[in-house]
């Protein structure tokens, strides 16, 4: 079994920066942290970013050049800094995992970023 903690998340201005963590812990060794993803209300979850174990990193366009992945592959920890937020940054936000072995999905319970204008 694996746990995700998620948080960071909160309600900003625009402009403003926020830092997102999601914590993996239990059966680490079986899972590989990918990435970020966000849903918006009323939309379809779409990806943010995504960082591959050697650190190599892909993000959506609308959040390049602001937003930045990374991991800290001891800890078991992904991170997202979020800069120069936007209101249309305001959704939902989930990390995901994916099993080594079953190439099946896991998902953080997910935190919220609101941004205001």
């Amino acid at each position: 079994q694996v746990q995700f903690v998620e948080s960071g998340g909160g309600l900003v201005q625009a402009g403003g920066s926020l830092r997102l963590s999601c914590a993996a812990s239990g059966s680490t060794f079986s899972i590989r942290l990918r990435g970020w993803y966000r849903q918006a209300a009323g939309k379809q979850r779409e990806l943010v970013a995504t960082i591959t174990t050697g650190g190599s990193t892909n993000y959506a366009d609308s959040v390049k050049g602001r937003f930045t992945i990374s991991r800290d592959n001891a800890k078991n920890t992904m991170y997202l800094q979020m800069n120069s937020l936007k209101p249309e940054d305001t959704a939902v936000y989930y990390c995901n995992a994916r099993q080594i072995a079953s190439f099946d999905d896991y998902w953080g319970q997910g935190t919220q970023v609101t941004v205001s204008s």
